[in-house]
């Protein structure tokens, strides 16, 4: 059974930065495609960044340049880095193992099938 833990969330001001990180347990994590999405309160859930088995990255429009998705086979560990944060950056953030990587960023908008685990989540504020 795949379970996903996220950590490193926070309280940040404008321009700040947090580092979050998702471990898995269980599974094949090597051939995982992972991605990270979020959701704000009121919001639709928002695919974020997602990492390919083989380390190809792909990012929504509004953290390009900003998030970096990166992973540690060793630890079974994937990070977002998250610098030059913004308001509407607050959100709760999830990582998540893609079933259809295919789809790329959309797969983890999906109301099914797009994703095969996630976890709970953890909380990011950005205040001005």
């Amino acid at each position: 059974q795949v379970q996903l833990a996220e950590s490193g969330g926070g309280s940040v001001q404008v321009g700040g930065s947090l580092r979050l990180s998702c471990t898995i347990s269980g599974g094949t994590y090597s051939s995982y495609c992972m991605g990270w999405f979020r959701q704000a309160p009121g919001t639709d859930r928002e695919g974020v960044a997602l990492i390919e088995y083989d380390g190809r990255t792909r990012y929504a429009e509004s953290v390009k340049g900003r998030f970096t998705i990166s992973k540690d086979n060793a630890k079974r560990t994937v990070h977002l880095q998250m610098n030059s944060l913004k308001p509407e950056d607050s959100a709760m953030y999830h990582c998540a193992t893609l079933a259809r990587c295919d789809m790329g960023l959309a797969a983890m908008i999906l109301d099914y099938g797009g994703m095969d685990n996630w976890g709970k989540g953890t909380l990011v504020t950005v205040s001005s």
